[in-house]
């Protein structure tokens, strides 16, 4: 993996000649594009993230140039790149405030990110999440990337009543020449609430790494009690303080459980003081990179959404082969339907309810677990996510 500036050794590809048989792929495949360009604004844990950190890796490994542009820092995802020839670029823009320092510094970023993009000529350039594909979309057109193609992770709801970002949004649409959801119910968020025609809209869902079905030894977790595992950022949409009255209503019943909660963000005290008034078993864990050995010793797996994409949490569970038990929101009934335990949002009972099931019907469990593997590892692999995104590119740069 390289980092800083960026220097190729393969020579730029002129974007009416750049696809090229590939060497990798099965007979009838689309040829690769030569370089592609895959921006996002930081390299956190996110599922965002660790989606595009996969991308990465599948393209590179199958031999297309890959940089991978970051707008703001780096951060933990950048390991997982180590050994790949995945070029990793940080373009240093910065947050709003203090207004005029930050303003000079991210027009300095924006005017790199547009040098990159001509001194290496990509035929592609994918922008996953709101500020990167914002600004990809001018940067794109002003370089004359061939292809730019915006990833839509999730529902619109944090837009909603913010005007100017609307505006900026659908200007950026207007130069993008595909937008990938992740999942048919983010798909209908973007044609209903940005207007985006249905010629641009290709559904590509998430990719699992070959190493998520591989067993795990079980974390050692110090209880007598059941253990339910929930893996997500500590803020409001996510729904934990119904899943803390879900637990707490299955206290001296025999569904009564440990709960092992990842993640961390803003909602982190206010849970810790519910979880206390609630006298439950709650652990707060923070932000783990490697959750593999906790599912393996969960005996189910939660997620309490109000809003969802298409949850990485769920899927990582379902390659493990766990029951999960989730909110029926955004993409997860796409995951789920037949495989897992669906509850409205917001319910704390019917949490409980689906909790208690899984926890006193071993059957069940084992049926729910093994059904939810059997699927992802038909669906939900990373090389059958990378085909669709080249059979994309291909149709984008033969237009």
């Amino acid at each position: 993996m390289s980092t800083g500036s960026v220097s190729s050794s393969r020579a730029p590809h002129p974007a009416t000649t750049g696809l090229r048989p590939s060497a990798s792929a099965g007979p009838g495949a689309p040829p690769l594009p030569g370089r592609v360009c895959l921006m996002i604004g930081q390299l956190g844990l996110g599922g965002a993230e660790k989606q595009l950190v996969l991308l990465a890796r599948e393209l590179s490994a199958r031999g297309v140039t890959t940089d991978l542009l970051v707008m703001f820092e780096k951060g933990p995802r950048e390991a997982e790149l180590l050994g790949t020839d995945v070029t990793v670029v940080e373009l240093g823009f910065r947050g709003r405030r203090p207004f005029l320092p930050c303003l000079a510094a991210n027009l300095r970023a924006f005017a790199r990110l547009v040098a990159h993009l001509r001194r290496t000529r990509p035929e592609v350039l994918t922008a996953f999440l709101f500020h990167a594909y914002l600004a990809a979309a001018p940067a794109a057109r002003l370089a004359r990337v061939p292809a730019l193609v915006a990833g839509r992770r999730s529902l619109g709801h944090f837009k909603r009543g913010r005007r100017a970002a609307l505006l900026a949004e659908r200007l950026a649409t207007r130069w993008t020449h595909a937008v990938v959801p992740n999942a048919e119910a983010v798909a209908e968020d973007v044609r209903r609430g940005e207007g985006v025609p249905e010629h641009k809209i290709t559904v590509i869902p998430n990719g699992l790494a070959p190493e998520a079905f591989n067993p795990a030894r079980p974390a050692t977790v110090e209880t007598a009690l059941p253990v339910v595992l929930c893996v997500a950022n500590l803020s409001s949409h996510k729904g934990h303080r119904h899943l803390l009255d879900a637990v707490a209503r299955l206290r001296g019943g025999p569904a009564e459980c440990t709960l092992l909660l990842v993640g961390d963000g803003p909602e982190r005290a206010a849970l810790q003081e519910q979880a206390a008034a609630l006298g439950i078993d709650a652990r707060f864990l923070g932000r783990r990179a490697d959750t593999a050995p906790l599912r393996a010793r969960a005996d189910a797996v939660v997620l309490p959404s109000l809003e969802e994409g298409m949850p990485n949490a769920v899927m990582e569970a379902m390659a493990a082969g766990r029951p999960v038990v989730a909110t029926a929101v955004g993409g997860t009934p796409e995951l789920l339907e037949g495989r897992g335990l669906l509850v409205a949002p917001g319910r704390a009972d019917a949490l409980a309810d689906a909790l208690a099931r899984v926890l006193t019907d071993p059957p069940l469990a084992a049926r729910l677990g093994r059904d939810a593997r059997d699927w992802a590892r038909a669906h939900l692999d990373s090389a059958t996510m990378a085909d669709r995104y080249l059979t994309l590119y291909h149709h984008l740069l033969e237009r």
